[in-house]
């Protein structure tokens, strides 16, 4: 981690806890895999730590409701 934050130019201390975050929030969540398989990839044994590293991104939720909306609209027409 340190070597890529050297070559990136962060000046951040890096470490594996900012990278577990990182997969967990930036790339897994954000892409709508479960938390459950988030869970497996970090080889929790169950979702309950995961959430300790997942937070729950606005897009996410904003994407959600989206959803919600247009199931709405979709079933109302």
């Amino acid at each position: 981690m340190k070597e890529i934050a050297d070559l990136c130019g962060i000046k951040k201390n890096l470490t594996t806890h900012t990278g577990r975050h990182t997969f967990s929030t930036v790339v897994a969540l954000a892409n709508n895999v479960s938390l459950e398989n988030v869970a497996k990839m970090l080889g929790h044994t169950n979702t309950k730590m995961t959430q300790r590293y997942a937070k729950v991104l606005d897009q996410s939720i904003l994407r959600d409701m989206q959803n919600v909306r247009e199931n709405f609209s979709t079933k109302t027409t």
